[in-house]
């Protein structure tokens, strides 16, 4: 198993309880999908809020972050980078701003 660490958006964190960075159990390698799934599995509260209800699909002004690299528009089965798999840098989910 792989501990990850995932960064979300303030948002997030308040309709999940959790005060910072939390922290996911995955298979080895660790890819986008499985720490979403782990994710959602953890905090089931947040199922809708990152990805469809299907979870297929990224919803909008959802982006991922690891290691200074946007991953938002990656294949959901893409490794992660050794660094965020290893601990060092934590998986960034982020909160899109828009506006005109």
């Amino acid at each position: 198993m792989t501990s990850v660490r995932v960064a979300l958006p303030t948002h997030l964190r308040t309709l999940s309880k959790v005060p910072g960075e939390v922290v996911v159990n995955v298979g080895h390698p660790a890819t986008i999908r499985s720490v979403l799934e782990a994710l959602e599995g953890s905090y089931p509260m947040l199922r809708g809020t990152i990805r469809d209800h299907g979870g297929t699909r990224r919803r909008p002004f959802i982006r991922f972050f690891a290691c200074e690299r946007d991953m938002s528009h990656e294949s959901q089965d893409t490794e992660l980078p050794s660094e965020v798999q290893d601990g060092k840098e934590p998986f960034y989910v982020v909160g899109a701003i828009a506006g005109g």
